[in-house]
C-alpha cells in the first residue's frame, strides 16, 4: 500500500504557537474616549489618498495610518462602517485635544 502525504498537523510534543490577538480581530482594537466607543484598525499603507478629518489634511498613498468608526453606531453596525474615516496615527491620538478642522 502506498504511503500519503505526511501530516502537517502539529506533533504531540512540539510547543504550541501562542494565538495573535491581533492577527485574529484583523488588527482591529476598540478604543473608548470622551467622544464615545471606536473601532480603531492600523493600516500600514494604501493605495490611494484619504482626507483626514483631524488636521483636513490627506492621508497620502503608502503613508501608516488609523481608519476609525463608531462602535455603538445609531444605525446598526452597517452605517459604522460607512461612517469610517482614515485619520493621521497622531491626529487620532490627539483628536480629544483639539477643535476639529473646519
Amino acid at each position: 500500500m502506498p504511503k500519503g502525504r505526511r501530516s502537517t498537523k502539529r506533533p504531540y510534543g512540539a510547543p504550541v504557537e501562542p494565538l495573535d490577538l491581533d492577527r485574529v480581530r484583523g488588527g482591529r482594537s476598540t478604543e473608548s474616549g470622551p467622544d464615545g466607543e471606536w473601532t480603531v484598525q492600523r493600516v500600514g499603507a494604501s493605495e490611494r489618498s484619504y482626507r483626514c478629518p483631524g488636521c483636513d489634511q490627506l492621508v497620502g498613498p503608502g503613508v501608516a495610518h488609523v481608519v476609525a468608526w463608531p462602535s455603538d453606531h445609531l444605525f446598526g453596525a452597517d452605517a459604522a462602517l460607512a461612517d469610517r474615516r482614515h485619520w493621521h496615527s497622531a491626529c487620532w491620538s490627539a483628536r480629544t485635544r483639539r477643535r476639529p478642522a473646519r
